[in-house]
């Protein structure tokens, strides 16, 4: 059942079942039965495959009572006479009955640090992109209100939760807490699967059974939230997580700045509470001001990891990501082929090289850009947003024109949000950079990168123009590299009001997506890449407004693996960037076969990171062949239903994925020897995702030799042995970081 119903109990209708009842004592007995939801009105939000029951009478708090398997309206009784009602409050204030964790705390102008909130309504209504419903929550003193708000999305099982927070009053209110969500959860074999990193090691995922206590996944950065931890998390209701069976519940919130995700499990009681990290955060809500906490997006699948991964996708691709559902091209980025030793000559050969190898799109990363200060390096130049005529003297019209020559697009990297101290910008404008007064200034990258203010109006106007400036000028660039190498370092702004500099790290994110926001209105179909010194900034807050991320900036193919899986519990293949580098990684120094190394690209946005000149002719004929490979599997990789089959976690040797087309008529299967040992134990993969009742051709994408395909390749094979039997790997991943990517075929019966 798509959207959700709202099913109203009322007294009247329980009457008459009473009237029926033998005797008074009958009566009573089922009076005291029923008393857990009989005055209550309940409410069902739905999509196809869950359900989220809220009860909520007027004047009184708002439980949540159940989240799970869909239910119809006439099956709210069964949630009661079950036993599986939560009855836990909704949204849990701070001040009366003060024990527990809460999800809201304030303290009026009066000194008071109490609410006591009831219901007032509930209202529900259609938005373009979905259904909502409203729970409106008023103090029964002061003059503040809280609305929390569920939405469905048609054609996916995801519920997005948050909450608007108005100051009725006539004076300003202090808020130190306000979580998007508070979620009671089946206390069970409850395990965690988490995700966190550092720099190259982005998106590591964590599984660990919850104990009594406290997890808190938390980011204090500022600007790049990602690098360190991620904002979602997985927590199966029974036992270990499995891929593709076992109940689990899926949430990420969707926000680019400072967030906590704290599970607190106390005996038999489990809650998650979600939203923005208050923590040097206080927020004072000035009369007649409404503020508004991030989505919290949650699903919950009896599929395992498996299907809260596919109904993510399936969320982003259509509501979360720019163009979602818009094929995207292969690209060659220069930066591990030139780095900063940018000049029109060495991009005119990367261009023409990467051409005749079928590439569609050439990106030239840093070091184009100051003429004052050239681009050198990382230490000068950020804000000096125009061409170093010293290395492009032909400008970008000379880039552009050497693109359409050879054939493809042209897009370029920016990094507008920052500057240097060693820039123009920093000498005309050093009132636009975050600082605090009577210290000294913290700079990173290179010793002399800072972070402009973005809540000055200002600012944010200068950073739309970075992009209005390069389209008006030059509308051909079809690609934009959006990057981030530094942290919120200073936590002072010249423009916020001296009583409100504690509002810098939530303002400086609305801002950042004011800004997003001009630009997209401008230039809805302009493709721009979220990086932020690699994987910093993969998230939903942020997503919405840019086309893909950049994963990592160690592009080591048998890391990747690791961190791609990882990648993958939450966001979709399309928006993934993944590039083939060179024979000796830059970052790990390892060395691993060009084909592993497309292989691994392959699975999700294939892109390249490598000096097409270093390569032999062996080499570029085989890029060739791999990227005319990937454009024939491209729709269904970038758009198809993702099945995780071996994890590189279960320490195997050996890891595997598939992609699959919603019709079940075409496969992409990519596997990958990651250990080699003598008398190794090569497991079986057992696919999945595939129609037991059809038979599927196999071809193999991408041989060493063209005129060696795999064993496999032309096999006629069923999905039923496919999935129930599986496939031998131990004479098709004989040697060190061998791979597999093959297409499967529907075909015909005889």
């Amino acid at each position: 059942m798509d959207g959700y119903v709202i099913f109203e109990k009322e007294f009247f209708i329980k009457r008459k079942i009473f009237e029926t009842m033998n005797t008074r004592m009958s009566f009573l007995a089922t009076i005291l039965m029923l008393s857990s939801s009989l005055f209550a009105k309940d409410y069902l939000i739905s999509t196809s495959r869950t359900s989220l029951l809220i009860s909520a009478e007027v004047g009184e708090k708002s439980k949540i009572q159940y989240y799970g398997v869909a239910i119809a309206p006439e099956q709210i009784q069964h949630i009661y006479d079950a036993g599986l009602a939560l009855n836990s409050e909704s949204y849990p204030a701070f001040g009366l009955r003060s024990l527990g964790e809460k999800a809201i705390a304030m303290t009026q102008p009066d000194g008071n640090m109490s609410l006591d909130l009831g219901v007032e309504t509930v209202t529900q209504h259609k938005v373009t992109d979905g259904e909502i419903t409203e729970v409106i929550l008023k103090d029964k003193v002061y003059p503040i209100t809280i609305k929390q708000c569920y939405k469905t999305y048609p054609e996916t099982d995801v519920i997005g939760t948050w909450t608007e927070i108005l100051n009725e009053g006539k004076k300003p209110v202090t808020l130190y807490q306000f979580a998007s969500a508070y979620l009671p959860m089946y206390r069970g074999d409850n395990w965690l699967t988490h995700f966190h990193g550092a720099w190259g090691a982005e998106c590591t995922m964590e599984e660990e059974k919850l104990t009594n206590g406290q997890k808190v996944i938390a980011n204090k950065d500022g600007l790049v939230n990602t690098e360190t931890d991620n904002p979602s998390f997985m927590l199966s209701l029974d036992g270990k997580p499995q891929e593709e069976t076992g109940k689990v519940f899926g949430g990420i919130l969707a926000w680019s700045g400072n967030y906590k995700l704290k599970l607190n499990v106390c005996n038999t009681a489990l809650s998650v509470i979600a939203g923005m990290n208050e923590e040097n955060s206080h927020y004072i809500l000035e009369p007649k001001e409404v503020f508004r906490t991030p989505e919290f997006a949650m699903t919950y699948s009896t599929n395992g990891k498996g299907g809260v991964s596919r109904t993510f996708h399936r969320w982003a691709r259509q509501y979360k990501m720019n163009q979602g559902n818009r094929l995207h091209d292969i690209l060659l980025n220069s930066w591990e082929g030139v780095y900063f030793k940018v000049n029109q000559k060495g991009m005119d050969e990367m261009m023409e090289a990467f051409s005749a190898m079928g590439g569609e799109l050439f990106v030239m990363d840093d070091g184009w850009f100051g003429n004052k200060y050239p681009r050198n390096g990382g230490n000068s130049s950020l804000g000096d947003w125009e061409v170093c005529r010293e290395k492009l003297p032909e400008g970008i019209e000379g880039l552009l024109a050497s693109a359409k020559k050879h054939g493809i697009k042209f897009g370029i990297w920016i990094e507008p949000e920052m500057a240097n101290t060693k820039s123009e910008l920093f000498e005309k404008h050093p009132e636009w950079i975050l600082k605090i007064d009577n210290r000294p200034l913290s700079t990173g990258r290179g010793g002399t990168q800072v972070v402009l203010d973005l809540t000055n109006p200002k600012v944010q106007d200068f950073v739309f123009g970075v992009v209005d400036n390069l389209m008006t000028n030059h509308p051909e660039i079809a690609y934009m590299k959006w990057d981030d190498n530094c942290s919120l370092l200073d936590y002072g702004s010249s423009y916020l009001p001296k009583n409100k500099q504690s509002h810098l790290y939530i303002e400086y994110n609305r801002c950042l997506v004011k800004v997003l926001e001009r630009i997209r209105a401008k230039y809805p179909s302009l493709v721009i890449q979220l990086c932020a010194g690699g994987g910093g900034r993969v998230n939903y807050g942020l997503l919405p407004y840019f086309d893909e991320f950049w994963t990592s900036d160690d592009t080591d193919a048998l890391q990747r693996i690791y961190m791609q899986w990882g990648v993958s519990s939450f966001f979709p293949a399309v928006a993934m960037a993944s590039h083939v580098s060179a024979d000796k990684n830059h970052q790990t120094g390892r060395r691993i076969p060009l084909k592993f190394r497309f292989d691994v690209a392959m699975s999700g946005r294939l892109g390249m990171e490598i000096q097409p000149k270093d390569m032999s002719e062996t080499d570029k004929a085989f890029a060739k062949r791999a990227i005319a490979a990937y454009k024939n599997v491209r729709p269904i990789v970038q758009l198809g239903d993702l099945y995780r089959l071996m994890s590189p976690y279960d320490n195997k040797g050996v890891s595997s994925l598939m992609y699959v087309t919603p019709e079940k008529d075409k496969a992409v299967f990519y596997a990958y020897k990651i250990s080699h040992f003598i008398n190794m134990i090569i497991p079986r993969v057992y696919m999945n995702g595939l129609d037991p009742a059809k038979n599927y051709r196999v071809l193999d994408l991408t041989p060493a030799d063209e005129n060696k395909p795999c064993s496999l390749h032309n096999r006629i094979i069923s999905g039923r042995l496919l999935m129930e039997e599986g496939i031998a790997l131990n004479s098709l991943l004989k040697s060190e970081y061998s791979s597999l990517a093959l297409e499967l075929q529907e075909i015909e019966k005889p």
